[in-house]
């Protein structure tokens, strides 16, 4: 990565990242977004979520467990979410792989959260645990681990916004043995050498920015599940306005894109019902003893 001058006194000059995204290893071909991914997804766990467990009373492995079923199901629910939007759904269906296919890249973090409760839900139920606690490690997780990941996305070169002469744009003009200046991995209509609003860095810093008012909440003592909806709401304001700069994504309906509307969706909907099932619920289920590690509804199954 390099920044370049440029000799427009309009233009301080840009970041070029030269980095190919696809490290070959021998045989091994290790794409740089998925070792972002997992990096993001250990230090989440290591210094977010595994803290908050202990300080709750919840033991590491059911926290483990937790964290794993969530991951899994949160990667396939980005791709979902991805593939409906697509325009070419139909190549999708007529081969199912391809609607599971992750590890391809094309996610959606929408999906992500709404997959990502539901499994989160379920575990809070299967291990007699609060499940409003339980969301706010979800929540945690997702603010500690996105931000990493976006850098992934940096280096993939699929988050872009509009172009830019802005000192902080970025453009692409790393060269691979398929060729100098090899872009594929460019979303449709972007070039090598042209430069682009980090998108994806701007993401990244709109996660931080609601990672640190959730610990502002976590530090001020507040009832399990409040951190989950302001987490929600956030994120969906969030959304709505980064999405602006996103020009990797086409316009939709009144020209807002796919995201914002499901932003939308989550701001007026989702976090209200949220809100008021919180409020009838959160006293009694914060009096609920977790049982798991002494108790749990098949002592059998866990291990």
């Amino acid at each position: 990565m390099m920044v370049t001058m440029s000799s427009s006194s309009a233009v301080v000059g840009v970041i070029t990242i030269n980095i190919d995204p696809v490290l070959q290893l021998g045989p091994l071909t290790i794409h740089w977004y998925g070792i972002f991914y997992a990096v993001a997804f250990f230090v989440a766990y290591q210094f977010g979520v595994l803290p908050l467990a202990i300080r709750k009373g919840i033991p590491r492995a059911i926290a483990e467990k937790i964290t794993v079923w969530t991951i899994i199901f949160g990667l396939l629910g980005a791709r979902l979410y991805y593939d409906v939007q697509q325009p070419n759904l139909g190549q999708f269906v007529s081969n199912p792989i391809n609607l599971i296919a992750f590890w391809q890249g094309g996610m959606a973090f929408f999906g992500a959260i709404i997959a990502g409760f539901i499994t989160l839900a379920v575990c809070a139920w299967r291990y007699r645990i609060n499940p409003w606690l339980v969301l706010d490690g979800g929540v945690i997780f997702a603010v500690i681990g996105q931000p990493i990941g976006r850098i992934g996305n940096l280096v993939n070169g699929d988050i872009l916004g509009a172009q830019s002469n802005s000192p902080w744009a970025t453009a692409y003009a790393f060269e691979t043995p398929r060729g100098s200046g090899h872009c594929a991995v460019l979303q449709p209509g972007f070039h090598c050498g042209v430069a682009y609003q980090p998108a994806a860095a701007y993401e990244a810093l709109g996660t931080i920015v609601i990672g640190l008012v959730l610990v502002w909440l976590l530090r001020r003592g507040v009832r399990d599940g409040l951190m989950a909806i302001v987490y929600v709401a956030l994120y969906a304001i969030s959304q709505l306005i980064l999405f602006e700069f996103r020009k990797s994504e086409p316009p939709g309906p009144l020209g807002l894109r796919e995201a914002q509307w499901t932003a939308i969706a989550a701001l007026v909907i989702v976090a209200p019902a949220l809100y008021v099932l919180w409020r009838r619920t959160a006293a009694r289920l914060a009096a609920m003893q977790v049982t798991a590690h002494t108790s749990p509804p098949h002592p059998a199954r866990v291990q």
